[in-house]
């Protein structure tokens, strides 16, 4: 807690002046391009890597960067939080992106892959219950599914990047989603972030790996992406 109360005396003395104006055009309302769904682990920080603004970003934060299916589009099967967020983000604040973002290490794929507890103490109803969620991409990794690569990842990290992959095919089960992008109204993007090198990757849908995001390589994505 101290080290928040000290940030935010921090922002005040030395920040709060240049976004004062910002964050009063905020106040009106916001518009931002991009919804973008991250895992909630603490060294995952989009604002920092992707270095943008208040305002630019609709987040959604939740353990292993999750999207619950809508199966046949029947609402009572969906986590309410997820489905709302999508929702708000498609239908009413119009954005033109999904991210759905993975990461290393992430203690939510090693989780998956030990199906071990977090601690023998707590039952972890909810925990074992949401993971269920990643667990397809678990079956494609055993089934012998395997991502591209210039580099040989460990076990949980494949599994980590293979569940981005999955997470998009999820989100194709909303019909705003699917309704959006058939209308080319919307676009969704499977990106992994690095925790040893700060590094960023693009998932190439069409030759089926993660591509760094560097200036040759955002380039052809923004080339790909009509920019």
């Amino acid at each position: 807690m101290k080290k928040l109360i000290d940030g935010i005396v921090e922002f005040r003395n030395k920040s709060l002046e240049q976004y004062r104006e910002k964050y009063a055009r905020l106040a009106a309302g916001q518009s931002p391009d991009t919804l973008f769904i991250a895992c909630c682990d603490s060294r995952v920080v989009p604002n920092t890597f992707a270095s943008t603004n208040p305002g630019d970003l609709f987040v959604v934060r939740n353990v292993g960067n999750l999207v619950c299916p809508c199966h046949n589009h029947h609402e009572n099967e969906v986590d309410q939080s997820i489905g709302a967020a999508i929702e708000f983000a498609v239908c009413q604040l119009k954005v033109k992106d999904i991210i759905v973002c993975g990461h290393s290490e992430c203690g939510a794929m090693n989780a998956l892959i030990s199906n071990s507890q977090l601690d023998v103490q707590l039952p972890n109803l909810f925990f074992q219950r949401w993971l269920k969620h990643a667990q397809p991409a678990l079956k494609k990794y055993q089934q012998g599914f395997r991502i591209k690569s210039v580099q040989k990842q460990e076990i949980h990290n494949e599994i980590s990047q293979i569940n981005v992959v999955q997470q998009l095919e999820h989100l194709k089960t909303y019909s705003a989603v699917s309704k959006a992008i058939l209308e080319k109204k919307l676009r969704i993007h499977g990106w992994w972030f690095e925790l040893s090198t700060a590094n960023v990757f693009y998932y190439d849908q069409t030759n089926h790996h993660f591509v760094l995001i560097d200036e040759i390589g955002a380039h052809k994505i923004l080339q790909k992406n009509g920019h």
